[in-house]
């Protein structure tokens, strides 16, 4: 491909990823590898340098964009002027220029979600955002059903700052390809997730209620906690996601998670038998995403005021469904990876007046210190990916 091609592909994707986000559609890697699938002849160089260029005109167009033409000359007048050149040339270069042509403007954010994290960053916002919009290592965690930290080699992998079994790779690498990943020593987790589990604080012998599971990333780290001994509830109204969990329970050697298919919105009939049992329940609840836009910074793009509400309204729902799982004496993990305000604090504040028999619980600061109820992570101040995580005791 010319380098003209090249700019008019990234466009065709960007015409993409802005109607998936839309309309509700497949993420960005994803529309990506699809445009790609139907076009062979691009080469793996010419691939990526589509894939990076259609990225960084997401980082930099914070504002949905009236279409991809608009988004990359948009970014090209504020960031890679010689782009522009291409337009027009013989081949399949984009179209001519024409006077006036609309273009989107360069921003961090659509202005009324700045707005809301300005809530929670105050004078550091535009460090943190900034932060928010960077590029992502890749994360692992080490199965300590499997191995040690110390017993596992990957090529260029350090320790993470703060996760006890975390490895960080600087860049994206294959490593589903490797012999550590195929014999289970490994799995692909961000540290923040890492770190939300290990405030679970769950013991061998617990039973526990993973009640958002989606694919099993936490369900694997919980299970490795509990040295693959207790009771572990991996439930999802997702039948696809559960689906892809049983091959990643089989190869990290998982015995005690049991998948199990709800029905949305009949959610409690079919937890039922749990009623009152559970040691812990984590509610990795369903979320704006803010805390992820380094691996899809497209999010921006597809959250709305009316979408923040459903979610929202969502998340409060499934606080009280996971309320009547725990026993007495029992905790609830409260996890978004959001650093809205909305979804954190406000959403604990408003189950704790809806739920008086649940209070705030202390729990062991894997960053250090004293140990704290709460606890906001970014990738401002801890590389990770943004979470906030609250956890909660049942007294009566």
């Amino acid at each position: 491909m010319t380098p003209a091609a090249r700019v008019q592909a990234a466009i065709e994707c960007l015409d993409l990823i802005a109607a998936a986000a839309s309309e509700g559609g497949a993420a960005a890697d994803t529309l990506i590898a699809r445009y790609f699938a139907a076009r062979r002849y691009a080469g793996s160089k010419d691939r990526r340098a589509v894939r990076d260029l259609v990225f960084d005109v997401v980082r930099q167009v914070g504002e949905p964009p009236p279409s991809g033409r608009a988004a990359l000359i948009g970014y090209a007048r504020a960031a890679a002027p010689d782009l522009l050149e291409t337009f027009g040339e013989s081949g399949h270069a984009p179209a001519p220029l024409l006077p006036d042509e609309p273009a989107a403007e360069p921003s961090p954010a659509p202005a009324w979600l700045l707005d809301r994290l300005r809530a929670r960053f105050g004078d550091d916002t535009p460090r943190q955002v900034a932060a928010l919009l960077g590029r992502a290592p890749l994360d692992l965690r080490v199965n300590t059903l499997k191995g040690r930290r110390d017993a596992v080699a990957v090529a260029e992998a350090v320790p993470t700052p703060f996760a006890r079994d975390g490895l960080r790779l600087p860049t994206a690498a294959n490593v589903e390809r490797s012999d550590a990943f195929r014999d289970g020593l490994i799995e692909v987790q961000d540290e923040g997730s890492q770190l939300a589990v290990a405030t679970c604080a769950v013991e061998p012998g617990m039973t526990v209620v993973d009640l958002c599971a989606g694919a099993g990333g936490k369900t694997l780290a919980l299970a490795a906690a509990m040295a693959n001994r207790g009771r572990l509830i991996a439930s999802d109204t997702d039948r696809g996601r559960l689906q892809r969990m049983v091959p990643r329970l089989a190869r990290a050697g998982v015995t005690i998670a049991a998948p199990r298919l709800l029905d949305a919105r009949r959610e409690a009939e079919a937890l039922a038998d749990l009623a009152s049992t559970a040691d812990l329940v984590l509610i990795d609840a369903p979320c704006s995403g803010t805390g992820t836009w380094r691996r899809n910074p497209e999010a921006r793009w597809r959250l709305t005021p009316e979408r923040l509400a459903r979610l929202t309204a969502e998340q409060a729902r499934l606080l009280d469904l996971a309320a009547v799982l725990v026993r007495g004496g029992g905790a609830l993990a409260y996890v978004v990876c959001s650093l809205l305000p909305e979804e954190a604090e406000a959403q604990v504040a408003a189950f704790r007046t809806r739920r008086p028999g649940f209070e705030p619980q202390d729990f062991a600061n894997p960053l250090g210190g004293a140990a704290v109820s709460t606890l906001v992570l970014t990738p401002g101040d801890q590389g990770c990916d943004g979470f906030f995580i609250a956890r909660l005791t049942r007294v009566c």
